[in-house]
């Protein structure tokens, strides 16, 4: 016991160092405010045009609009991040650091997470101002955000450092990702559509639902990230 719990506290100090490392990249660069934030806006901007001559329809698909918006800006930050790493032989230093294999990754999806965090909080604003959309299930929203941006860091962090040592990663990234985040993004979709509809009731299954695929993902993520780590 007194030897797991060690590595416990090993992993999650590796992780906070690997956190603060991504975090501090993105501070710098300004990805984030300079290009995410702009393309989730015009994204949904787009999707109004599209469909704002029956308001209705507009705001009925308000919870499917939101997650595309997240996943499409998801894709785009992992590609951003994974490819400056690859680029600077990053992973090839994470790899040899001696860092715990599952403290990285734990690490990489938790700076994944927090700015897909502050991007929904950006995204919420956005369609509540475009669409006109009001939701009423606060509590299930909040749940549901943080659960999906578990299983999307996961899988992100799982398959950027996958694809990260090749060439075509740019376009083989997106294809890897989409099918594997289907459940991820209509378990979402559907808990959020709940929260819109006054039906908090079902949202609750659905976010069950997410949180196995979530749970699921962080696991397979914590126990293959030395393989992974290795092999790319």
């Amino acid at each position: 016991m007194p030897e797991q719990s060690s590595g416990v506290a090993v992993a999650f100090a590796d992780a906070r160092l690997v956190a603060a490392k991504d975090l501090r990249v993105e501070w710098r660069s300004r990805v984030v405010l300079s290009q995410l934030v702009p393309f989730a806006i015009l994204v949904l901007v787009l999707f109004g045009f599209a469909l704002d001559p029956d308001r209705t329809v507009l705001e009925r698909a308000t919870p499917g609009l939101f997650w595309l918006a997240v996943l499409f800006s998801t894709v785009l930050a992992l590609q951003r991040a994974f490819s400056v790493e690859s680029a600077d032989g990053v992973t090839d230093a994470l790899r040899l650091s001696g860092l715990d294999p599952a403290g990285i990754f734990l690490g990489k999806a938790a700076g994944i997470a927090v700015q897909l965090l502050l991007l929904q909080v950006v995204l919420l604003a956005g369609v509540s101002l475009f669409y006109g959309a009001t939701p009423h299930g606060p509590v299930l929203m909040v749940s549901t955000c943080l659960a999906a941006t578990v299983g999307l860091a996961s899988v992100g962090s799982i398959y950027g450092v996958l694809s990260a040592g090749l060439r075509v990663r740019d376009s083989l990234l997106p294809l890897l990702l989409l099918p594997i985040l289907a459940p991820v993004l209509i378990a979402a979709t559907q808990a959020f559509t709940a929260a819109y509809e006054r039906t908090s009731g079902e949202g609750w299954r659905w976010f069950a639902l997410l949180g196995v695929f979530a749970c699921l993902y962080l696991a397979i993520g914590i126990f293959a990230f030395d393989q992974l780590l290795e092999e790319s």
